[in-house]
């Protein structure tokens, strides 16, 4: 009669059953607090988007297309072609202003600098918005430091209005967003390969050729991402202009705001949040087609 062995050969694996999830059950673990959040935005905009068909007093049992049709009247279409005007100059401005600072940043090769640069680019994020515009308040007032600054240079004789217009809201609007136009440039700048550079170096061509003929269109994904976050982020601003412009610059959020404040109108102040909305994805739509379609180019090319 024979006996089984009371122990393993040394070497032999013993194959138990594994207990645990897949992997795709622990992906949808991980990612169910963000789904969360996202349920709970788009739960939220179902909700707005109820609102601006409602009637005012019966915002959940009427229904009513005057809120939309309000929008067309002169006064709400100028507001919302000045939105998406500063919005877009304000999107212009800060990427012109955040391409050498993030060209700077790639090419930096000390950690310390790095870390430097960074932290100065994130400073205005870090920083409360209402206390940045009140700083504005201070530095563009007729007694503010800029009008101070110029007349002590004699460049002006008596100051120079900069608040409660456009220029004013502008300069606080490129401000405040700056950052989000600096960091995907600068990371798009760092993924361009240095032998590029040397290769254009080699056959003779200057810095600023190999800046402007290698390092720019390879960066252009990264630059127009930087100029859709900065516009997305200014149109639908609302302390910038309200602060900086106040009534004589009616942004779209500002007027939302006063359909709410003094006037209870919900139907009006979210159908305009709709229109908002809309035309800011549309536009970012078109922009990653367009980063899209460029990427793909690149990868093509290389």
């Amino acid at each position: 009669m024979e006996h089984q062995p009371l122990t393993h050969p040394v070497g032999a694996a013993v194959t138990r059953p594994r207990l645990g999830v897949s992997p795709t059950t622990r992906a949808w673990f991980f990612l169910s607090p963000s789904m969360l959040f996202l349920g709970v935005l788009m739960a939220a905009s179902l909700l707005v988007l109820r609102m601006s068909v409602g009637t005012k007093g019966a915002e959940w049992t009427g229904f009513s297309l005057a809120s939309y049709a309000q929008l067309l009247e002169p006064y709400y279409l100028k507001s919302l072609i000045l939105t998406l005007r500063l919005a877009l100059f304000s999107a212009v401005i800060a990427v012109l202003l955040a391409i050498p600072v993030a060209y700077t940043m790639s090419r930096l090769t000390s950690p310390l600098l790095r870390r430097i640069f960074l932290a100065a680019v994130l400073l205005p994020l870090l920083v409360n918005l209402l206390l940045q515009s009140y700083g504005w308040l201070v530095i563009l007032g007729p007694g503010g430091m800029l009008n101070q600054a110029l007349m002590g240079l004699g460049l002006i004789k008596r100051p120079i209005m900069l608040l409660y217009n456009q220029n004013g809201v502008l300069m606080g609007l490129v401000q405040t967003a700056f950052p989000l136009a600096v960091l995907p440039i600068a990371s798009a700048m760092r993924g361009v390969a240095r032998t590029y550079e040397e290769a254009a170096a080699t056959l003779g061509a200057s810095r600023f050729q190999v800046f402007r003929q290698i390092v720019l269109p390879m960066s252009l994904p990264g630059i127009i991402t930087g100029a859709t976050l900065v516009f997305a982020y200014n149109a639908s601003s609302f302390v910038v202009p309200l602060l900086l412009g106040g009534r004589r610059v009616p942004m779209l959020a500002v007027m939302v705001h006063d359909q709410i404040a003094p006037l209870m109108n919900w139907p009006a102040a979210s159908a305009a949040g709709v229109v908002l909305i809309v035309t800011t994805l549309a536009i970012m739509t078109l922009s990653e087609y367009i980063t899209g379609r460029r990427r793909r180019m690149l990868e093509a090319s290389q």
